[in-house]
């Protein structure tokens, strides 16, 4: 597994290499609802994010982690406009036992329920199972995170239980938390899957759009 960075891209969403520079533009991502008030997902705020992305760059370094930012495509406009919309990465990255970890993910209040998450997950199960040829993938999330682990369900992951006293929130809360995950056997069903729900959230943006607006 080559651990290096890497740009993914496909037709809604580009995943960029984090880079230092980018701590703005993800300040501007996450004041998109304030995302930092969420009490099951943890998201930077402008005194925490250059902290956050030194750390993200850190294990980077160190091999164990590929981080990087979400940027939204958009066709329209003259020049079209490619914004920035959030951060996700792999981590625990066990290049001798062909795993890894997918996770650190949010999205600005805008590119949610959008078909930038679906994409995103599509380009980094590719990016795994295609190209590190991994046999295993990891999703953990809060446990209280009701609408993460319905998500990460309707992926085609499986539950595995609860990882009990896992972590400690920044808020002091100790936080169990549900872990799901999808093997190589898998991913044929669920990449087809997350290609039927792309083209279906496609099609609903596509009749959403009244002519002549």
């Amino acid at each position: 597994m080559e651990i290096s960075p890497v740009t993914l891209e496909g037709r809604h969403v580009r995943l960029e290499p984090l880079l230092a520079e980018h701590e703005e533009a993800l300040i501007a991502a996450a004041s998109d609802g304030e995302l930092w008030n969420s009490t099951v997902t943890i998201v930077p705020t402008r005194a925490t994010m250059a902290a956050y992305i030194e750390a993200a760059l850190y294990g980077l370094a160190q091999g164990r982690e590929l981080p990087f930012v979400i940027v939204q495509k958009s066709g329209t406009g003259v020049p079209p406009v490619n914004q920035i919309v959030g951060t996700t990465r792999f981590y625990e990255i066990e290049p001798n036992d062909r795993r890894v970890a997918i996770g650190y993910t949010w999205l600005s209040k805008s590119a949610q329920r959008t078909a930038v998450n679906t994409e995103a997950k599509l380009l980094l199960l590719t990016h795994a199972f295609e190209h590190w040829n991994c046999i295993r993938v990891e999703l953990i999330t809060d446990v209280l995170n009701q609408q993460s682990r319905t998500a990460i369900l309707r992926l085609g992951a499986k539950d595995e239980g609860i990882l009990r006293s896992h972590m400690i929130m920044p808020g002091a809360r100790i936080r169990d938390s549900a872990v799901f995950s999808i093997i190589a056997e898998e991913w044929p069903e669920v990449k087809a899957r997350l290609e039927g729900k792309l083209a279906a959230k496609v099609r609903g943006a596509d009749v959403s759009i009244k002519p002549g607006a």
